[in-house]
């Protein structure tokens, strides 16, 4: 059975290597190895929150995301790789931290294992929106590839066109675009689709359930244990 669990970085270094090394995998198939994302300064930082895919008998790490929180120590992914192109990411950043905080969801990735269950183009999103809830936080930022943001739209996150060419960025690679993304209120989610909205809320008010999931290659059961231990 497939188990989601999500913890504050510092908290589990074991299972932050197991997410490094199975994300850096999956970059180097696609021939990408500089990614901000993938920097490895966030295991120490106790304002990021890991979301890992494992299997709950083996422990073998199928795929995970993170929720990085604005803090004064370390920048947000997004900045430092989008802020080289256009300041006005700090600018805004600053604005949602003043107004209550801000996080960005980061670092999402999946196994060949589990390719084709949804569980990086539906399941991890939708998870890391779901626990900002828990979150000191006002708003998220998510730095989408061009096939995540229909993932994005669906969630109800909205194309920060004052940014770049209209939201787009070539990132990470000179023939990559990268759109920027932002929900700017997570307590409104009235853009996402119905189904969204039915599953965000439900692990918002269940953290704890298994569901009976459906993905392009059928059906599995996957455990939510999304309490997020020490914190704040």
């Amino acid at each position: 059975m497939i188990h989601i669990r999500t913890f504050r970085a510092p908290d589990d270094p074991d299972a932050c290597e197991k997410f490094i090394v199975g994300h850096r995998k999956l970059l180097e198939i696609f021939g990408i190895s500089q990614i901000t994302s993938n920097r490895q300064d966030w295991v120490d930082d106790p304002n990021t929150i890991v979301i890992l895919v494992e299997n709950i008998e083996t422990k073998v790490v199928y795929g995970g995301a993170r929720v990085q929180m604005v803090s004064g120590k370390y920048p947000l992914p997004i900045e430092t790789a989008i802020g080289k192109y256009d300041a006005k990411i700090y600018d805004l950043i600053e604005d949602d931290r003043q107004r209550g905080g801000t996080c960005e969801i980061c670092g999402l990735w999946n196994s060949r294992e589990v390719a084709g269950m949804g569980i990086g183009s539906y399941i991890l999103s939708r998870v890391g929106v779901s626990i900002t809830k828990q979150l000191p936080v006002v708003s998220l930022f998510v730095l989408c590839a061009p096939i995540t943001v229909k993932m994005g739209m669906r969630l109800g996150c909205t194309v920060e066109k004052t940014l770049g060419n209209n939201g787009l960025f070539y990132y990470p690679k000179d023939d990559l675009v990268a759109t920027v993304m932002r929900l700017k209120d997570i307590n409104d989610i009235s853009l996402a689709t119905p189904l969204e909205q039915e599953k965000i809320l439900s692990l918002r008010d269940q953290p704890y359930q298994t569901v009976l999931e459906k993905g392009p290659k059928g059906e599995y059961f996957v455990t939510y244990d999304l309490i997020i231990p020490n914190f704040p």
